[in-house]
């Protein structure tokens, strides 16, 4: 957990009995993580985030900027230091990574997210998303199956928590933080069916989301701006913020992560592609995107959803829809559809916008 907050139980756990954990275990997949040390791109280090005692990172440390080591656990750090681990070592959470905008080279993580509840990962991956150069790789490690949070029946230092990951949803929120999905392979250990994900940092938008959202703001794409900024709506000339603002959806202005923070206010995109234009997309993306949208709400269960365009809605869903509360939802949760707003939409006043986003957050009528 972030320091101010509660003392984790797991990170407690491997602080207990870190020498133990490292007496019980070798280590595993140097060969994969070679490989990602030298498919790093950009001037910066290679992160193994999760490092334990460091068994990776010479491995990764294969470019100039060598790699660094960062856990949560300082008992770990303190078997990686006694190892005589070379890489520089910093304590810190997958929650609030302290790195800059696109420092990074690369991100290895072997069974470090598998602890944080499954609802959080979205916005982890967002933020190493934020940490990650153009095109730089990943490579993490996370459990399959389903579950949540919680023990491990077999776990052999009681008391951890860990998440499972059907493969379906894993790859919906790897592709909705913002990465391009390689490969998504599946394989049987003796303690844990293993999934590997093989991914690239791409010019997307990464989804602000997670548990508890009064309502789920949905975009048609991202724009370069947007991508660039972090930001949904980003664009000069984009009304969305605004009338947020007026329409008291939202008290900050263009602060995605406060939204959610505050307002419970989550926001993601029909389509995950950047695209300077709307028509650049295919009819498929569409489909797809709702596809998407439709796990992830059955999922997370917002209170509602509010689609910001009509273009994508009529071309995936309903070709004669109108503005509104619509007949079909996405995974069980109501829906909302509005025109966009987008400078360009020149026949939807502030005014209408406004109201419509008002609409969409008193939720439907009884």
């Amino acid at each position: 957990m972030p320091a101010e907050g509660p003392i984790d139980p797991t990170i407690s756990i491997y602080d207990a009995h870190a020498a133990e954990w490292v007496s019980r275990r070798e280590p595993q997949f140097d060969d994969l993580a070679a490989e990602l040390g030298v498919n790093a791109v950009g001037p910066g280090p290679v992160v193994d985030l999760g490092c334990g005692p460091g068994w990776n990172l010479p491995s990764l440390d294969r470019r100039a900027a060598g790699a660094v080591g960062m856990d949560a656990s300082r008992g770990m750090l303190t078997q990686a230091r006694s190892r005589g681990v070379g890489s520089p070592l910093i304590a810190a959470d997958l929650r609030a990574l302290p790195f800059r905008h696109g420092a990074l080279a690369g991100a290895w993580a072997s069974r470090s997210y598998v602890h944080l509840a499954r609802a959080e990962v979205p916005l982890a991956l967002a933020d190493l998303h934020r940490s990650l150069a153009p095109g730089a790789p990943v490579v993490l490690h996370l459990f399959g199956g389903d579950v949540e949070h919680g023990p491990h029946i077999n776990d052999t230092f009681a008391g951890r928590r860990f998440s499972q990951w059907p493969e379906a949803l894993l790859h919906d929120v790897v592709v909705g933080a913002g990465f391009e999905l390689d490969a998504l392979e599946g394989t049987r250990t003796a303690y844990e069916p293993l999934l590997t994900v093989r991914a690239r940092r791409v010019q997307s938008l990464p989804d602000t989301i997670g548990r508890g959202m009064r309502l789920l703001v949905c975009g048609l794409n991202p724009s370069p701006a947007a991508a660039d900024a972090g930001v949904g709506f980003f664009r000069a000339g984009n009304r969305f913020w605004p009338a947020a603002l007026a329409a008291g959806l939202v008290t900050r202005d263009r602060d995605p992560r406060h939204a959610l923070a505050v307002h419970a206010v989550g926001m993601t995109d029909l389509v995950k592609r950047t695209t300077r234009r709307a028509d650049e997309l295919e009819r498929g993306e569409y489909a797809a995107g709702i596809e998407r949208l439709d796990r992830l709400c059955a999922w997370l269960e917002p209170d509602a959803v509010c689609l910001v365009g009509l273009a994508g809605w009529r071309a995936a869903v309903d070709r004669h829809a109108s503005a509104g509360w619509q007949e079909r939802d996405l995974g069980g949760r109501p829906v909302y559809v509005m025109p966009s707003t987008s400078g360009l939409n020149a026949t939807t006043s502030m005014d209408e916008l406004i109201e419509h986003l008002r609409a969409a957050n008193e939720g439907p009528a009884a």
